[in-house]
């Protein structure tokens, strides 16, 4: 693995636009961080140490074992620690409410496929790396901000960190900040607005196929 590969292919694969560097999301940045009640950090960051925990296990795993196995190892995970759909209404905006619901259950289908196909894309094959929950969160709002970093002999550390919000009891990751400033949110809302305003839903749900079928190398359609 080059030694720009981690912070290379996080951008591009989970960012899944062109990186631009953005402040974090206004709704972080309109509200002043507050202390974290002491029950409530590891209840958030319990998600995303599941996560982390099943992307350590595909990394260690590596190419040898082929794409569709790690994706379907990774697939539930993924579904838990996120909330797809709370995701796709803030990226979507109001034309979500718009769509039939066929529409937005194939959307969602689609969303979360390509969210597992990057996260196996972008971790792919590095045994010597570590998955790290920093010990500090904040909360910003309702929300908890969860922080972490991988750790790699082979590259700088990046710094990632999960935006959990709570629906009925239950913590899920609403945004991922790459180094603390590039919301995929924010970069999704663009790139996906982009598509919808040219073909619409369907357009939007061929293009997520086709990101999907890139990232497997074709194991995945």
């Amino acid at each position: 693995m080059p030694n720009s590969l981690p912070r290379r292919a996080l951008i591009r694969g989970l960012l899944a636009a062109a990186a631009i560097p953005l402040a974090a999301r206004q709704s972080l940045a309109a509200v002043p961080d507050a202390a974290v009640p002491e029950a409530a950090g590891p209840d958030a960051a319990a998600p995303i140490v599941a996560l982390n925990d099943a992307l350590s296990a595909i990394m260690k795993a590596g190419t040898a074992t082929p794409f569709p196995e790690r994706y379907q190892s990774l697939a539930p995970v993924v579904a838990r620690s996120f909330d797809l759909e709370g995701i796709l209404r803030l990226v979507v905006g109001p034309r979500w409410t718009d769509m039939p619901r066929e529409m937005q259950t194939a959307l969602l289908g689609e969303f979360h496929r390509f969210t597992v196909a990057s996260y196996v894309a972008n971790f792919d094959d590095d045994q010597s790396a570590r998955l790290e929950i920093l010990p500090a969160t904040r909360s910003i709002g309702g929300d908890i901000v969860v922080e972490t970093r991988i750790v790699s002999p082979k590259a700088d550390p990046v710094r990632l960190d999960y935006v959990m919000h709570q629906t009925d009891g239950q913590w899920q990751a609403r945004d991922v900040l790459l180094d603390g400033t590039i919301s995929r949110v924010a970069v999704q809302r663009s790139d996906f607005r982009h598509i919808l305003e040219k073909g619409g839903p369907p357009a939007l749900i061929a293009s997520l196929r086709k990101k999907v079928s890139a990232l497997s190398g074709g194991t995945l359609s």
